[in-house]
């Protein structure tokens, strides 16, 4: 088992000394954009490196239970030494998904916005149901989940919400969440019990750096302000404390109301609306390069990902892997590893 070269050491090891040796010389914090760059790289460099020097480690141990086992030849070793090594893969296949982080943006964290399709009530209900899903998710990853702003439905649900999932590789895990999420149920809310089919939009863009390129125009904004409502106590109820910004040029409509003070909740707006504007010029950016390739993108915005079946039977089914699960309550509760890995292992970028 070559550790070595599974972690591709020899060059990362060089990258990091490179980097280092940059960040010596006083010419290097001159320039803030790059150096921000460069202890980002370097912490990315470094948590693969300590991955690596764990794995190193269970294999030497493994390599020296075998030496000391040759002569003795106790039954019992041979088992623990087996199980040792079973242990050591499994532990290798959860960090193989570090090295499908390939993206520029995989690091950072991951702003997430969730909306219910056609439906009312129904559909609203649903991307409720997806918001806990991916809270739940966030907590068991050690992420901090953050909700920025949420609005409840008139009876059940929610009309929109936008959340920022905070930790490494956030935004590397969730890409793979991005597309339309279908629900077939019983209706709790139809009198005649019938079975319902529901839709819900959920978005996903990294939160891209301060240094990003973005122009953003004072004159391109319209600023309102008004009064939060839901979760946070009487504080939200009582002063015009969330703001609201609007990009005239591209229509694009960002909300905070979560922050304790109208001024943070417009730093807050305006990182969010800087994510947005990145991820809309990307978009229009590749939609000239398609015009020219001819190509189209393997996984496009809108399309139907995944089926979560409740009645008459239970299934969720990812329909670009086909992974699919009968554990319904477990995945509804954050379980749904299996279905990002598998995208990550079939999808490149």
């Amino acid at each position: 088992m070559k550790l070595d070269c599974f972690f591709d050491l020899d060059k990362k090891e060089k990258e990091i000394k490179h980097l280092e040796k940059e960040m010596a010389n006083d010419s290097f914090w001159k320039d803030q954009d790059n150096s921000q760059k460069a202890i980002k790289r370097i912490k990315e460099l470094k948590n693969i490196k300590e991955n690596f020097d764990n794995l190193k480690n269970q294999w030497e141990e493994i390599g020296l239970l075998f030496e000391l086992n040759q002569e003795e030849d106790e039954g019992e070793i041979w088992k623990e030494i087996q199980n040792k090594i079973d242990a050591l893969e499994k532990e290798i296949e959860k960090k193989e998904l570090i090295f499908l982080f390939t993206g520029k943006y995989d690091l950072n964290n991951a702003i997430v916005t969730i909306r219910p399709g056609a439906g009312g009530t129904e559909s609203q209900d649903w991307a409720e149901m997806l918001l806990r899903m991916y809270l739940k998710w966030s907590e068991k990853k050690g992420f901090t989940p953050k909700i920025i702003e949420i609005t409840a439905g008139e009876e059940a649900g929610i009309k929109n919400v936008t959340f920022i999932v905070d930790g490494d590789y956030a935004f590397g895990y969730l890409k793979a969440e991005k597309g339309i999420h279908r629900l077939v149920r019983i209706s709790p809310f139809d009198a005649n019990k019938r079975r319902h089919t529901s839709f819900a939009s959920v978005e996903v863009i990294p939160e891209v750096d301060q240094d990003i390129d973005i122009e953003i125009k004072e004159t391109d904004l319209r600023i309102d302000t008004y009064r939060a409502t839901g979760a946070g106590g009487q504080h939200v109820n009582v002063t015009d404390s969330a703001v609201r910004i609007i990009h005239l040029p591209t229509n694009i409509v960002v909300q905070c109301q979560n922050e304790r003070s109208q001024y943070s909740n417009k730093i807050t707006a305006m990182k969010i609306l800087k994510a947005r504007l990145f991820e809309y010029y990307s978009q229009e950016k590749e939609k000239e390069l398609q015009k020219i390739s001819g190509k189209k993108k393997e996984i496009a915005w809108g399309s139907q990902i995944r089926s979560y079946i409740f009645q008459p039977y239970q299934l969720v089914k990812d329909h670009r892997t086909g992974v699919e699960s009968g554990n319904l309550q477990m995945i509804m509760d954050g379980e749904i590893d299996d279905f990002i890995e598998a995208y990550l292992k079939n999808y490149k970028g």
